[in-house]
């Protein structure tokens, strides 16, 4: 696991998570593929029960949700931790479309939330 960064667990436990390999299986890809979008920012991972996990709204049937990664570089270039992000893409907030920054990616608004990532910079 050396070189990726890891957020807190800060999501609710009801909040899906697959381990990595699950991820891999979903992308059609390696586990060492899946390490690389990580350290690469493409994707956030968090430890769950001592295990290496992603949400599995990062997902669907494609591929990763489109807009996820150009979101964290925006945060990330705002000064974010992954746990940071992590924590706001999970928030709720009524006036996206979705109710959460994640689900508003999920349902193509991602300019909206990129937008909005963009307002937060410090």
């Amino acid at each position: 696991m050396s070189g990726i960064p890891v957020a807190e667990d800060v999501l609710a436990a009801d909040i899906a998570v697959l381990p990595l390999t699950e991820v891999a299986n979903a992308l059609g890809t390696s586990v060492n593929k899946v390490r690389q979008l990580l350290r690469e920012g493409e994707l956030i991972a968090l430890k769950r029960g001592g295990e290496l996990v992603v949400p599995n709204a990062f997902l669907v049937k494609d591929g990763v949700v489109k807009g996820l990664s150009g979101t964290i570089t925006v945060l990330a270039d705002s000064g974010f931790s992954r746990t940071e992000m992590l924590r706001w893409l999970f928030t709720t907030d009524d006036s996206l479309p979705g109710s959460t920054p994640v689900n508003a990616l999920r349902t193509s608004h991602g300019t909206e939330v990129k937008r909005r990532a963009q307002a937060m910079a410090f």
